[in-house]
């Protein structure tokens, strides 16, 4: 009896450990997958499609900083030259709702427009050069009706700069109406005051709120801290 006992014994033990065994072999593909799925996410940062880098970087204004990625670069064109400051990938997905809006990437850029831009830029800052956060998202209207939000009404920064959407220097029409399931994606840009030593550590932005077409509110408005 005591040999079946042992015997017995042995089995169980052993097929205790082809259950951990199964447990653990279950949770190393999960990693494996995790890592697989940042790689790829870094890998279409860099090797961004025709379509995005015309949503994001195609401006009549302001010269094309996708090739910025690491601070202290430059790339100069027919609309003037740009320099990398500081970035920061971003990829959250707020939800408003029938509103999916994505903030892509923040950008801290230093900015001298060719000359003949500057008219352009006269009514929001009276210098030749100058710093501007830019914002790169999508606003994604899920319903089949229309809705109209602003996913910039108010921006701030630490530094002490305080605007509205108004003052958004690309103007690509991302404030306001949007068709039922129509994506709007493109660029936010806000000139910062960087007087002194104080850096931009951190903005803030505040959206509207969502409304339908007939000027009903929806949902409320949220307030978004982005820090570099």
């Amino acid at each position: 009896m005591g040999g079946i006992d042992v015997k017995q014994a042995m089995i169980t033990i052993l097929f205790v450990f082809l259950l951990t065994g199964c447990s653990f072999a279950s949770i190393q593909p999960t990693n494996e997958k995790t890592d697989t799925k940042t790689e790829n996410t870094s890998t279409v940062t860099k090797k961004i499609s025709k379509d995005d880098h015309d949503a994001y970087y195609n401006s009549p204004q302001v010269t094309d900083d996708s090739t910025l990625q690491k601070p202290g670069q430059s790339v100069t064109d027919e609309k003037g030259e740009a320099t990398l400051k500081a970035i920061k990938p971003i990829n959250k997905v707020y939800h408003f709702g029938d509103i999916e809006y994505t903030i892509k990437e923040m950008k801290l850029l230093h900015y001298r427009p060719d000359y003949s831009l500057i008219d352009y830029f006269h009514p929001l800052t009276e210098a030749e050069e100058f710093d501007f956060i830019k914002l790169s998202v999508d606003i994604k209207n899920q319903s089949k009706e229309k809705r109209n939000f602003a996913p910039v009404a108010l921006f701030e920064t630490n530094t002490g700069v305080k605007m509205d959407w108004k003052q958004d220097m690309y103007l690509e029409h991302l404030n306001g109406e949007i068709e039922g399931n129509q994506i709007k994606r493109g660029s936010l840009g806000f000139i910062v005051d960087q007087a002194g030593s104080q850096k931009t550590e951190w903005v803030k932005i505040l959206t509207s709120d969502v409304f339908n077409d007939k000027h009903e509110r929806l949902e409320e408005a949220q307030k978004i801290q982005l820090d570099f």
